[in-house]
């Protein structure tokens, strides 16, 4: 974040103007940065957590009363290594039946090219949004990503107009339109590269 520099007296308070902006530049640049890498680690833990079946809605063992029970690793037609559909739950179960949308969506469940589009998109945010590189194609893809799941829940049921997978559009949007990766990321430098001097859509 680019700081402004003003040369005032020092205040009553001992905080020069220039100095309280710079503070306030600062940590609005940690909070992106923090908004950031919390989406990444979301996105990226999904991919891993539908790949290999770790527990965390995928492969998870529940007793008779509903508590958890285990963890099934790497479960055969639950972990997508081992045949399972990451998309095909949702797609099938999650789609409420007056959703607008409802046969469009349910026709995707199971689609071998579907859960592919998905896996790499979980990936690739993920990746994207933890290192703060390729920021504007990552958030581009990540509120593609949460449009699409925002459609397939509709009608809302908490709320006539926003959700969770709303606001993840917003925050793609606003993280996607800022510096987020120069803060604890590797943004800076990957702005400085050759390649994204001549294609700046990569920044």
């Amino acid at each position: 974040m680019s700081v402004i520099h003003r040369h005032h007296q020092i205040t009553a308070e001992g905080v020069t103007t220039s100095e309280t902006e710079e503070v306030r530049s600062v940590g609005f640049a940690r909070a992106l940065a923090t908004l950031r890498i919390a989406f990444g680690i979301t996105f990226l833990w999904a991919f891993l957590d539908k790949t290999f079946a770790l527990g965390f809605g995928t492969g998870a063992q529940f007793a008779e009363d509903g508590s958890r029970a285990g963890i099934d690793v790497m479960a055969q037609d639950a972990a997508w290594l081992n045949g399972g559909s990451p998309t095909e739950g949702f797609l099938t179960f999650g789609v409420p039946v007056d959703n607008p949308f409802h046969g469009f969506f349910t026709s995707l469940a199971g689609q071998a090219w579907v859960d592919w589009i998905f896996m790499a998109g979980l990936l690739g945010i993920g990746v994207t949004l933890l290192l703060g590189v390729g920021m504007r194609i990552g958030a581009a893809a990540g509120a593609l990503m949460y449009a699409f799941m925002y459609a397939a829940v509709l009608p809302l049921e908490n709320n006539p107009v926003v959700d969770d997978h709303l606001v993840g559009v917003i925050v793609m949007v606003v993280l996607g339109l800022s510096a987020a990766g120069s803060t604890w990321g590797l943004g800076r430098w990957w702005k400085s590269t050759g390649i994204v001097q001549k294609f700046p859509v990569l920044r």
